[in-house]
């Protein structure tokens, strides 16, 4: 059966698959609080444990970007969720500190290669002008995800009366979606849902950009030689910078409304859902703005840097989270300096595709997501001494200014946003 605009279910599955993702990534943070009543869990140990994971997910960043670009984005999708959520299941089971330390590890290793493989499906599947629109939609499950996990996780340890059983429910929430997966999804020439006329249309960009998919399989590239190409040493810099900031918001939110605001479990899971709410709105309006654009015939450059500069410029919003403001301004302005990071984050993500061939997104994407958690690692290491010691405002105003200085380096490192031959 023949299904008109078929790539836009396969975004539709990228996007569940990444709401998932972040179900799984908050499920930790949202009941350490329940944790601690069985395993005792001190403030040094949860950061311990939350760099742990970024260490993993940097290291998958970088290889599962490398297995999709090998095995194909259908098999290498299937490895990389069936390994999360197995590790995510493995967190019920475990009684000590060290047995969350390496089950949060191992959901690292898996949750790593979601987003390089994500990219490279986005590139197999869409065309220059609906790019940025396809990875906005996606993006927004991250969001969505992190919507839904304060209710629905304070739903499950509340009628269930443990926390172990959430990561239970929603591991297999995963394996669910990996059957959809291999059903539904193949590259467009291969699906047997897809009109002729959909994949002439998909293919015909592809070879305006020289990027024709059967040159692309015989060609090969080292890893090592994409680190001659300027512009990935600048999308390497601003994902160093800006992830850093972007991890620091979701980690520390549940923990900043406990220490700061107050807030038990049920608080938290009444107000931690709103700025992921901001969030989702920066992703789908970054994604939709860019290819708007476009569509009105601005260059991709321009169009690619007037939504990075937009996007940049709300950042700055968390210098006015006080502990003198209410609950709801400093929830407010949380909401807008995430709103302006998945604003952001969707345009770089798109870069990726933008200024690469598909042969080499996955290991480009791979690496700049990579790059990206070690700044975060750094970030979170060392901010954690600093609230210890200063509180949480000059974590605020460092996480404010690195989007605007990245949108800076555009200008010095990468210069003009356009394909490379490579």
């Amino acid at each position: 059966m023949k299904i008109k605009n078929y790539r836009w279910w396969i975004v539709g599955l990228l996007a569940l698959v990444t709401a998932i993702n972040y179900l799984d990534r908050q499920n930790f943070p949202m009941v350490i609080s329940e944790i601690k009543n069985t395993i005792p869990v001190s403030d040094t140990q949860f950061g311990l444990i939350n760099s742990l994971f970024l260490l993993a997910y940097a290291i998958m960043y970088a290889g599962g970007g490398r297995i999709v670009d090998m095995l194909g984005s259908k098999i290498g999708y299937v490895i990389i969720v069936v390994w999360w959520s197995l590790a995510n299941i493995l967190h019920g089971f475990v009684s000590s500190v060290t047995g969350l330390g390496i089950s949060r590890f191992l959901l690292g290793m898996g949750e790593g290669g979601g987003f390089p493989a994500s990219a490279k499906v986005v590139s197999e599947w869409y065309p220059k002008k609906e790019r940025s629109f396809a990875f906005g939609i996606f993006n927004t499950g991250s969001s969505i995800g992190a919507i839904i996990a304060p209710l629905l996780i304070l739903l499950i340890v509340k009628s269930t009366g443990s926390w172990r059983w959430s990561f239970a429910i929603f591991g297999m929430a995963g394996l669910l979606w990996v059957i959809a997966w291999l059903k539904m999804f193949t590259v467009p020439r291969k699906s047997k849902y897809v009109t002729e006329e959909e994949i002439q249309y998909i293919e015909a960009d592809h070879a305006l950009d020289g990027m024709d998919a059967q040159k692309d399989e015989k060609t090969k590239i080292r890893w090592v030689d994409l680190f001659k190409y300027r512009k990935l040493w600048g999308l390497l810099v601003m994902k160093f910078l800006t992830d850093a900031a972007w991890f620091f918001f979701i980690f520390w939110l549940p923990k900043y409304l406990n220490d700061v605001r107050y807030l038990d479990i049920k608080g938290i899971g009444m107000y931690a859902w709103i700025p992921f709410a901001f969030a989702a709105t920066g992703s789908l309006v970054g994604g939709w703005l860019s290819s708007h654009l476009i569509k009105k015939h601005f260059t991709l450059d321009m169009s690619r840097k007037i939504a990075l500069g937009i996007s940049a410029a709300m950042l700055p919003a968390s210098l006015l989270i006080t502990s003198t403001s209410s609950v709801m301004f400093a929830i407010f302005f949380y909401g807008i300096a995430m709103m302006g990071h998945q604003f952001w984050s969707t345009i770089v993500q798109t870069l990726a595709v933008d200024i690469f061939p598909s042969r080499v997104v996955g290991s480009v994407a791979g690496l700049m997501g990579c790059i990206g958690t070690y700044g975060a690692m750094i970030f979170s290491l060392i901010i954690g001494f600093v609230i210890q010691c200063h509180g949480y405002t000059p974590a605020f105003i460092v996480a404010g200014i690195m989007h605007p200085i990245s949108f800076l380096l555009i200008f010095l490192i990468i210069r003009k946003i356009e394909p490379v031959k490579v």
